[in-house]
């Protein structure tokens, strides 16, 4: 199984070490998912984990660590050109789609412009996500 993880799933794993997204970054280091990125979507964690409030609970030093952890064993998937068939509310969230779109992955995120899209697209919330990779014949492989 493939994800993208929209910026804001990865900030609250990391905020919150015992949360349920902290739960699904988990969950990808031990393989269980394939986790697929793009240069826009580092791009943008990399812009949010500069912004004040942000920098005070994670220093330089960790968002540095972290975008180097999720970018190299990740999948990239590049950046596609083509607009997703389907977009959000919010134009800002259409590369997110356009990802999971180009590589056939889950979007796993907490922003509700996309929620409004799930019977279009496959979007999940970090807990409903994680249930499914707990469903039989749901893994890496699939």
């Amino acid at each position: 199984m493939r994800a993208v993880l929209d910026p804001n799933v990865i900030i609250s794993g990391l905020l919150s070490p015992t949360g349920t997204a902290a739960r699904v970054l988990r969950a990808w280091e031990r393989g269980e998912f394939e986790l697929v990125v793009s240069d826009a979507l580092l791009e943008e964690l990399e812009r949010a984990l500069a912004y004040p409030e942000l920098r005070r609970r994670i220093s330089e030093e960790d968002a540095r660590a972290v975008l180097h952890w999720l970018a190299e064993p990740a999948t990239s998937a590049g950046d596609p050109k083509a607009s997703p068939a389907i977009t959000s509310a919010d134009p800002g969230d259409d590369y997110l789609i356009a990802v999971a779109e180009s590589r056939r992955a889950i979007l796993v995120s907490g922003d509700k412009h996309l929620f409004d899209l799930a019977a279009e697209i496959p979007v999940f919330p970090p807990a409903l996500f994680l249930d499914l990779l707990l469903a039989p014949g749901t893994g890496p492989g699939t």
